[in-house]
């Protein structure tokens, strides 16, 4: 019996390495294809939800840890990184633990409000690196603020249908081979 834990534990161990391996290489080539900057920074914080998905809430936070770390050592273009480690790899967890609350309203009112609370940190601290891409129709804070809380809601959406789709097409392998 305990040998195969040990085994089950190896796997684990394998299998977060791997995704934390494929979450810096997506984060890389975020730098290196800026048409593409923010979809693949997004897809870099798809591996920490596997992470968690298929090892828990600590595996997913060691996952973006780890990207974040290496990310800021190897990735040429920091702004991808502070993207990822101030949002994109940390919703993940924050959305594990926000879908874990009873209330669907509290919910979706601490999952707004963590939303804008990084959303502010970008606008009044980091704008020049991470948001001049922004048309000038959203020069004002209330309009970046309503535009990006839709937004928001319509990644959130999708991130859950893409963690369904993992549960069920890839974890689900993955579980009939360990």
């Amino acid at each position: 019996m305990r040998g195969n834990r040990g085994k089950r534990s190896a796997y684990l161990v394998a299998l977060v390495g791997l995704l934390t391996a494929l979450s810096v290489v997506t984060l890389y080539l975020s730098a290196v294809a800026p048409a593409a900057r923010l979809g693949l920074t997004a897809i870099a914080g798809l591996f920490p939800a596997g992470a968690v998905v298929s090892s828990g809430l600590g595996a997913g936070f060691f996952c973006y840890g780890a990207t974040g770390l290496l990310g800021l050592l190897l990735v040429p273009d920091k702004g991808n990184v502070v993207l990822y480690l101030l949002f994109l790899g940390l919703w993940p967890m924050l959305k594990s633990l926000f879908e874990r609350l009873t209330s669907r309203v509290l919910e979706w009112v601490c999952k707004l409000a963590a939303f804008n609370g990084i959303l502010m940190i970008f606008w009044f601290g980091l704008r020049e690196l991470l948001l001049p891409f922004l048309p000038p129709v959203l020069e004002q804070a209330w309009m970046v603020f309503v535009a990006g809380s839709i937004a928001f809601v319509i990644y959130d959406v999708g991130f859950s249908k893409l963690i369904a789709f993992y549960e069920v097409r890839v974890d689900r392998v993955l579980r009939k081979g360990s």
